[in-house]
């Protein structure tokens, strides 16, 4: 991991195309601004993992419901 020391108002500059900015520091907290193409997806952290975890959920349900399908149409044969 890079890890780089930042100011208030200063930016860093990923890949050509992605600026993150210091937008503001009080106290622990920092809040930073991110300007990125439209394409490009950005989620903090925790919503991210969120996603994933919802996700994998979501495909492991589609593929219960697939074998139990599978099953029942078998079952009739």
């Amino acid at each position: 991991m890079l890890v780089l020391a930042r100011k208030k108002g200063q930016t860093i500059i990923i890949g050509g195309e992605i600026r993150i900015t210091v937008a503001d520091i009080s106290g622990e907290t920092v809040r930073i601004g991110i300007e990125a193409p439209h394409s490009m997806e950005i989620y903090r952290e925790e919503i991210y993992r969120a996603i994933m975890e919802e996700n994998a959920s979501a495909v492991s349900a589609r593929q219960e419901l697939q074998e139990m399908l599978s099953k029942k149409m078998l079952g009739k044969k």
